[in-house]
């Protein structure tokens, strides 16, 4: 099929077309560049959603009902779930994700998992490129769900507009996803499983962490307490949801955070585009020679790093003397 009636197909909504555009995208097929140069000035309008946080939290339950809040409104929503996946096979790790299944036969929802197929670095630049197929798609509302909150993840948490972060009640999470660095990328916290005991103590601790470290941000996220088991706070999620994204626009935050996404962009590109070319000359003897040099405390770390990327640039692998 042409690349041109493939991105048209793909416009349309059709779901074996748009499956087949992430499938290229994330086996890094080299059409898929094409195919994304025809799409993206097509895209723009989506609400583009991260959901992170630790396994276990629930992330996937709560998409779920976000799911059918969504729907009811005649909305139509994509989520990309995405799985640092076993670098043996390659396979996204489902897990809880089978229960999104049910929407399977609504035209609506489009629900696609991700691997890294073993090269993690460049998972958050995937992951971007799936998300404009869909945006392409003319879908209303984008989910990226990560499974942790790892570098990768808070990596694929800098290219979506809004972030919630879930955490469960009784884990000690605050404390660790302070540390971890992404409490500045939180534009939502979700305290879910609010049914169990220890609910209104994480609110108090992540209120806390929010007076030490974001009495300068305009935007104070809103703490929401959910629970799927007991039907409560998805309705509330997705109103504060809606009045971020309200903030975004009517702020001109939007703009600037979008800006610096998109430079986040091209520089992961950039960075996947020269470690690939890197790890393609390796096997070099003339890298090896480096690393004897380094080894032996002859050259500094940084003199072989300026070398590498002389020879990168110049398109060789090492030194041919």
């Amino acid at each position: 099929m042409e690349i041109s009636a493939w991105a048209e197909r793909i416009r349309q909504g059709q779901k074996r077309a748009i499956a087949r555009g992430i499938s290229f995208i994330e086996n890094r097929d080299p059409r898929r560049e094409a195919l994304l140069q025809s799409l993206y000035p097509y895209t723009g309008s989506a609400a583009l959603i991260g959901v992170t946080g630790a396994p276990g939290a629930g992330k996937s339950s709560l998409v779920d009902r976000l799911i059918d809040a969504i729907r009811r409104e005649g909305k139509t929503v994509g989520v990309v779930a995405v799985d640092p996946s076993s670098p043996f096979t390659g396979g996204a790790l489902l897990g809880d994700r089978v229960r999104m299944t049910r929407h399977a036969l609504d035209d609506g929802v489009f629900i696609r998992s991700m691997g890294s197929r073993g090269h993690l670095g460049g998972l958050a630049v995937a992951t971007r490129e799936a998300a404009v197929v869909l945006d392409a798609a003319g879908i209303d509302v984008i989910f990226v769900e990560t499974v942790g909150v790892g570098q990768s993840e808070i990596d694929i948490m800098h290219l979506v507009d809004t972030v919630a972060l879930v955490l469960p009640p009784g884990s000690g999470d605050a404390v660790q996803v302070f540390k971890a660095g992404i409490m500045e990328a939180a534009d939502l916290f979700i305290v879910n499983k609010a049914e169990q005991p220890g609910t209104e103590r994480l609110v108090k601790d992540i209120e806390e962490l929010l007076d030490l470290s974001g009495s300068h941000r305009p935007w104070r996220p809103p703490i929401v307490k959910t629970s799927v088991k007991d039907e409560m706070g998805t309705d509330e999620m997705w109103r504060q949801l809606k009045r971020h994204r309200r903030y975004l626009m009517e702020s001109g935050e939007g703009e600037r955070r979008q800006r610096a996404h998109l430079r986040r962009e091209v520089e992961a590109m950039v960075e996947e585009e020269l470690r690939r070319r890197l790890q393609g000359r390796l096997e070099d003897s003339a890298i090896k020679t480096d690393l004897d040099r380094l080894q032996q405390r002859e050259w500094t770390p940084q003199q072989v790093a300026r070398k590498w990327m002389a020879h990168l640039a110049a398109g060789k692998g090492g030194d041919r003397e």
